[in-house]
Parts: structure tokens; sequence; C-alpha cells
């Protein structure tokens, strides 16, 4: 299937290349438009790659991420598009005070929902999706940044088509359907890490494996579409890579080869959340149930 329109939304650089990124690439390669918004600049990121953690670095993390981003972007074939808000970080708690209390005064996380979505609202007007991919409840993980792109992509879902919401915002456009990307899966890590150690390697998916059941829960559980797209998790690991401050070589998202993925979890997961059209479960197409009629 190609000449769709699928938006992904992301938080941060990076979010991109590590839930649903071989899909984007798949999609966009078979004549697709793809296009990722990244919400923030990712500029209160730590260092995490020990080889990027060198004077100069740290001081201009803002501009070394939107290097990073166009690197990454190009990798996957996708457009990409950046909203322009700062990073919140992700403080640490303190006894007494709220989250909210401790965010950084003017981060994205403090804007409020509705204002975040109503530049959704834009971006949907002017790009007309027929599919949104966004991150669950819990953001995929609960950062604060990941659960407003949540709760706005929900107000964004409803309001895009409504002409009567901030019409100044563009000619009303109403998607057709809504995926959750689900980029942690319980039984692909254990997999992976079994593997290392049967082969007598150390395996880096033991701390995230370890506290999964507060973390994740069992996502698979949820798990309504699974896209067939190993023949570009080439150009996943290649984005991955992009984003080196973020991403250690000697970490979980790169101690499994690509070619030990394809064969043993060639897809990527995704939830159905939404729809206006019918389709069947389980499906294997963010497409599917889509009618050439309804591509205008």
């Amino acid at each position: 299937m190609s000449d769709f329109r699928l938006l992904a939304i992301h938080a941060h650089p990076d979010d991109e290349s590590s839930k649903g990124a071989a899909t984007t690439a798949r999609y966009a390669a078979e004549g697709n438009e793809v296009l990722v918004l990244t919400c923030t600049g990712g500029e209160r990121g730590d260092v995490i790659n020990p080889a990027m953690d060198r004077p100069g670095i740290k001081e201009k993390m803002g501009e070394v991420r939107r290097e990073e981003m166009a690197n990454a972007a190009r990798a996957l074939g996708v457009q990409h598009r950046w909203l322009g808000h700062v990073d919140s970080g992700l403080p640490d708690p303190v006894e007494g005070k709220t989250m909210e209390e401790l965010l950084p005064e003017g981060c994205f996380a403090l804007l409020g929902d509705d204002t975040v979505a109503q530049e959704y609202v834009q971006v949907i007007r002017e790009f007309r999706p027929h599919v949104i991919v966004t991150y669950d409840e819990n953001g995929g993980y609960p950062h604060p940044d990941h659960l407003v792109v949540h709760r706005a992509s929900m107000i964004a879902w409803e309001k895009a088509g409504d002409a009567e919401y901030h019409p100044e915002l563009g000619k009303p456009w109403e998607p057709l359907k809504l995926y959750y990307s689900h980029g942690f899966v319980y039984q692909r890590m254990k997999m992976f890490h079994d593997l290392l150690l049967e082969e007598g390697k150390t395996s880096p998916y033991g701390p995230m494996l370890a506290r999964w059941d507060t973390t994740f829960g069992d996502i698979m559980a949820r798990v309504t579409t699974q896209v067939e797209c190993a023949d570009y998790f080439s150009n996943r690991e290649e984005a991955l890579r992009a984003h080196a401050t973020q991403i250690d070589p000697a970490g979980a998202f790169l101690a499994t080869s690509v070619e030990v993925q394809q064969r043993l979890w060639p897809t990527e997961e995704f939830e159905l959340a939404k729809t206006r059209v019918s389709t069947s479960l389980p499906e294997n197409d963010l497409f599917a149930g889509i009618e050439e009629e309804e591509e205008a």
C-alpha cells in the first residue's frame, strides 16, 4: 500500500528511533508520506553514551541533538518537524513536592494539554494523516513529556475534524486510526536476554527485566497489530546510532544483532486505540481498513 500518510508524535529526539522506527522506515520506503513530529529539543537529556561524555557536549546539547535527529530522519527516510518546545527533563522525586512543582519554568510539560493539542491539530490539518501513532496513557514510560504527548494526542484526535474547534488552525481533517506504539515488549527482551546468556555473554537487559512489572506490565496483552518490518531493522539501528549521546553501543538497544532480531522477532508492535474505519483484529498493517476513497 502506498500514498497514505502517517504522523508519528514523539516527545524527544531519539524516541522516534526506539519506538516504531522500522515501521516508519518501511512505510516511507513503500511510497507513503511519513512525518515524525518531535515536541522538544531534548536539551535536558543526559549523555548516556560514555564515548560522548566529553567537554563541550553537555554545554551545547540542544545543537548536538538537532544534528543527531537530522541524521536519524535520513536513516529512516522520513519527513521531520520540530514543535520547538523545551525538554522538561526528569526531576528526581522530592518528598512533599509534586512533579509539576519540580519541573523547570517554561518547559513542555507545563504548557497545558489543550495548548499542545492545538499545535497538534494545526499539524494534523496541514499534513492530513490517515494514521496517527502516539504513546499510551503511561507515556510508554512515565516521563512528564511523554504523558503530555498522550493526553494532547487524544484531544487532537477528537478535535482536528471539528470545524468549530479553533478554525484559525486550518481546514478540519479527521484522522482515521490512532495507535499506541509499544516498543518495550517483555517476551521479546527476555528472548534476547536468554540467548545472550546461553552464548556465555553478558546481557544488558537484566535490570530492565527485573523491574518490568512495575514499569511496563504485559504489553503483548494489549497489542493488536504487529507490522512485519525486518527488512528495515538496519535502518532502525542506523537511526539509533545517529543519536550518539543517547544510545550506548553496549546497552540494550544494540545488544542483539540485526540478523538475530530479524530471525527471532521480525515485527514491531502497536495497539489500535481509536478507529473510525472497520478493521479485523489482529492486524499486520497500520493502514488496514482504510479504503482508496478515504485517501483524499
